[in-house]
């Protein structure tokens, strides 16, 4: 309905952002990520948006990227989730992080999130691993330059590229890289043994 809103940034609040435009306040709601990234107060922001309509709810979702949006969009189709809890999951891990999780089917990363479980974890990993791609995961999709920076060691993307290249699926190459202990601190070349280890 609402593509996007474009205006001034006239107040931040916890997972609220008001931006005016054309004369209307617009009350956007944000992840916590979105809101540790956006602009100082009374400059120009853009927040794409998703309109979430029931009976008694007229609210918009606010994003700095098309990625997050789209991310946003697939969690709110998996049972039990909702907006808010879309919202609580991209609060927690970039959209990056979470196709990450996703692949490497990471449900206690994904459960980190405030009021999100551990069969809700599940759920979303059985549901969105099919409308995931590995590379996107690897290309970091539509980040873009006002993107949180994704969480960890550029290794880890490096050495799940390495072993796919050798021919491994991808799901399985980075879940290996993933559960490797203290990739965080390894280079490409060590990560990439430790995993191929696990890859048996």
């Amino acid at each position: 309905m609402i593509a996007y809103v474009k205006g001034t940034l006239e107040e931040i609040t916890e997972n609220n952002a008001v931006v005016e435009a054309g004369g209307i306040g617009y009350n956007v709601k944000i992840s916590a990520g979105t809101m540790n990234r956006l602009p100082a107060l009374h400059q120009e922001v853009r927040l794409h948006t998703y309109t979430y309509v029931r009976e008694d709810t007229f609210q918009l979702y606010g994003f700095l990227t098309k990625d997050e949006l789209r991310l946003f969009c697939l969690l709110i189709t998996v049972n039990g989730v909702g907006p808010k809890g879309a919202l609580a999951i991209l609060s927690v891990m970039s959209a990056q992080d979470l196709r990450f999780a996703i692949l490497s089917s990471d449900g206690k990363m994904i459960s980190q999130a405030p009021g999100i479980g551990k069969k809700t974890a599940e759920r979303v990993i059985l549901d969105l691993r099919d409308k995931i791609s590995a590379e996107d995961t690897l290309e970091s999709g539509d980040l873009g330059q006002t993107a949180a920076p994704a969480q960890g060691n550029p290794a880890q993307n490096e050495a799940a590229e390495a072993l796919i290249a050798l021919g491994y699926p991808a799901s399985d190459a980075l879940r290996a890289v993933r559960q490797v202990e203290g990739a965080e601190e390894m280079d490409t070349e060590t990560l990439l043994k430790a995993a191929l280890k696990r890859m048996g």
